[in-house]
C-alpha cells in the first residue's frame, strides 16, 4: 500500500514536472518567435524606406498572425484635423506579441512591452513631420506556425498643416512604449478611448506652436501563403 501510494505520488509529481517543463519550452520559442517576427514585420512592411513593390516573409513556429483596426488621428485646438484608418498586424504566442501599427514595432503584451521599431516622426523646434503607415484593406488572419508572404506596393502623400497647437492620437493596445516616445521628444500624454471602441489611444500634445506636415505612407498590403 505504501508503495503503491509512493509510485501514485512520484507518477503525479513528474507529470507536474513534464507539463511545467513543456511550459517553459513553448514560453522560451514564443520569445525566440517574438523577436524574429518583430524584425520581420519591420523589413517586410517598410514605410519609409521603400516607394514601390517589396516582399517580405514574416516566419514563427506557432501562435496567430493577423491584422486589427487601428486608427490615427491628428488634432488642433479645434478637434479632429485629419483620420487615417491605418490598421495594424498582431502575432501573438503564449503570453508573447508583436504589433506592426503607424510604422512602429511594439514587442511584449500590454503592460510590459517595448518599441523596437519607432514610428516614423521627425520633429524639430518649429516643425514636426508625422508619418503613418497605412496598411489599406489588407484583412487576414493566420494560426500556427510557418512563414507568411507580406507584399506590398508603396505610395507617399504629403499634406501641410501650418502653425498651430497639434496633437497626435495612435490607437494602440499598448500604450506604454508609445507614451515613452513622445514623452521624450517634449509632448505631454494622455490616455482615452476616443471613439468608444475598447481600445485607447495615446494622445500626444505637441509642444508649442509648430508647423505640421503629415506623410502617409501607403502601403496596400497583401498577404498569402
Amino acid at each position: 500500500m505504501g508503495i503503491a501510494l509512493l509510485l501514485g505520488i512520484t507518477a503525479v509529481s513528474m507529470a507536474g514536472l513534464t507539463a511545467t517543463v513543456g511550459t517553459v519550452v513553448e514560453s522560451n520559442t514564443a520569445g525566440v518567435d517574438a523577436g524574429r517576427v518583430s524584425a520581420d514585420l519591420d523589413a517586410a512592411l517598410a514605410p519609409v524606406e521603400v516607394t514601390g513593390h517589396h516582399r517580405g516573409t514574416v516566419s514563427y513556429s506557432d501562435g496567430r498572425l493577423h491584422t486589427v483596426n487601428r486608427t490615427v488621428r491628428i488634432l488642433n485646438e479645434s478637434g479632429e484635423v485629419r483620420r487615417v484608418e491605418a490598421g495594424g498586424v498582431v502575432w501573438s504566442s503564449h503570453g508573447h506579441r508583436v504589433a506592426f501599427v503607424g510604422g512602429a514595432v511594439v514587442r511584449g503584451p500590454p503592460g510590459n512591452a517595448v518599441m523596437d521599431a519607432d514610428p516614423p516622426l521627425a520633429t524639430s523646434a518649429g516643425t514636426t513631420v508625422v508619418g503613418v503607415a497605412d496598411l489599406g484593406d489588407a484583412r487576414f488572419s493566420y494560426a500556427g506556425g510557418g512563414r507568411v508572404p507580406l507584399s506590398t506596393r508603396v505610395r507617399h502623400d504629403r499634406s501641410a498643416y501650418g502653425d498651430g497647437e497639434w496633437r497626435i492620437a495612435v490607437e494602440t493596445a499598448t500604450p506604454r512604449p508609445w507614451r515613452s516616445f513622445f514623452e521624450e521628444r517634449g509632448a505631454v500624454t494622455t490616455v482615452r478611448d476616443l471613439d468608444g471602441d475598447g481600445v485607447d489611444s495615446v494622445v500626444a500634445r505637441l509642444p508649442g506652436s509648430r508647423e505640421l506636415y503629415l506623410v502617409v505612407h501607403s502601403l496596400d498590403a497583401e498577404a498569402g501563403r
